[in-house]
């Protein structure tokens, strides 16, 4: 899979992820593609520990994975910038 390849799932991954995590998220396009990328890794490095393909490879298990730890990802940016809204208060 190409870089392009990678990005456009990457997008995928992290639009998913925000469809999945209930609430409102304040992260743009760019957010939600940056955090669908760092699970696609994520996935692809769980994926490749366990044998299923490497970590370039789409895969089933890799891909469920990477939404996994996106929605994870966006929970956990939500949370971080929650606290950043607070402190300026």
């Amino acid at each position: 899979m190409g870089i392009i390849g990678f990005l456009v799932f990457g997008l995928v991954v992290g639009a998913l992820a925000r469809l999945i995590k209930p609430g409102r998220q304040s992260l743009g396009w760019l957010g939600t593609l940056l955090l669908g990328v760092l699970g696609s890794l994520i996935g692809g490095v769980v994926a490749s520990a366990l044998g299923t393909g490497d970590i370039w490879e789409l895969n089933i298990v890799g891909a469920i994975v990477a939404i996994v730890a996106a929605v994870l990802l966006v929970g956990v940016v939500e949370g971080l910038m929650g606290r950043k809204q607070h402190a300026h208060r």
